[in-house]
């Protein structure tokens, strides 16, 4: 059987406790939303498949978490979409250290069901209404938070709860790939 996964990054511990402080406080004022009860993170893909097929995916995600070196992300201001989405966002250095990342882990997957995630983004509500969106930004205008971006997590969504939990975490090593050297034979 199928289930959905997704393969996210996590902010510290501090961070996702402040953005559920936040989540909680605009549940307060619109009641209850999409996304509210999910932790934070920063969505890199989602995908189904058997739990079998699953195994090749955390060799994947592994040997390519191997390669990446931490680094620092610096939230500072918050964004909305068109589509409903409330989101806290990272600076410019950290989105151009972070969609690398993003690419190259979506690449190293090469899943063909693959729903894919390119901007960088903490999201606090999903399918809001314009009212609600409205709403957020005036409650929150100013946010300076940061974390150290050192691990990928893989989730399984749990189909009861609609909420996803992470089953596995890949650390960052900081071990570059091996160049590919063209040897000659004469």
């Amino acid at each position: 059987m199928e289930k959905k996964y997704s393969v996210a990054i996590y902010p510290s511990q501090d961070v996702i406790d402040s953005v559920k402080i936040m989540k909680d406080y605009l549940e307060t004022k619109i009641g209850w939303y999409n996304s509210k009860n999910s932790t934070a993170h920063i969505t890199i893909c989602e995908f189904k498949m058997t739990e079998t097929e699953l195994e090749k995916i955390k060799l994947k995600l592994h040997k390519i978490c191997d390669t990446f070196t931490p680094f620092p992300v610096q939230l500072d201001h918050f964004g909305s979409y068109d589509a409903g989405a409330f989101f806290i966002s990272p600076n410019e250095d950290s989105k151009t250290n972070l969609k690398p990342i993003m690419k190259k882990t979506q690449d190293a997957l090469r899943l063909s069901n693959m729903k894919k995630s390119n901007d960088p983004h903490i999201s606090i509500g999903r399918r809001l209404t314009p009212e609600s969106i409205k709403i957020a930004s005036h409650l929150f205008t100013t946010i300076d938070i940061s974390f150290s971006c050192n691990s990928i997590v893989l989730r399984e969504l749990d189909e009861v709860r609609k909420q996803f939990f992470v089953i596995d975490t890949f650390t960052f090593n900081s071990n570059p790939l091996p160049e590919f050297v063209q040897g000659s034979l004469f």
